[in-house]
């Protein structure tokens, strides 16, 4: 049974790196784990998920000045997590939901991942058992 586990390790591991390669190509092009890694991009994302504002809307109720958000809003929309409409001389934002479609695929591989390793978890806590 231990070398069942051990057979597993060398898949999982070209899993993993499969994964990783996929993942650094993939964010590399779009820094989505970059921009919502910031608590305040979070704070900006959560709210804009409640619907459309503009950035003066987004201040309120946060101690941040009109440059720092508007930068914060900078780096999520080239992580293509928010988008920007006109209206004139006003500019809402609203969530791009095809933003977190990289997060999305991402997840996938990875809940195709766990079942594997947790069925050989149990066989090889089973054979520490006995």
């Amino acid at each position: 049974m231990a070398d069942l586990a051990a057979k597993q390790i060398l898949p999982r591991n070209m899993l993993a790196n499969h994964i990783s390669t996929c993942l650094c190509d993939d964010m590399i092009k779009n820094d989505v784990f970059r921009a919502l890694a910031d608590p305040t991009r979070r704070a900006i994302y959560e709210k804009l998920a409640a619907g459309s504002m503009n950035a003066s809307a987004l201040r309120k109720g946060m101690e941040i000045s009109q440059p720092a958000i508007s930068q914060h809003l900078s780096v999520l929309r080239g992580a293509k997590l928010v988008r920007e409409e006109r209206q004139g001389r006003f500019v809402n934002y609203e969530v791009d939901p095809e933003g977190l479609t990289l997060i999305a695929q991402w997840l996938v591989k990875y809940r195709a991942y766990w079942p594997t390793r947790i069925t050989a978890l149990k066989v090889l806590l089973k054979d520490m058992d006995q």
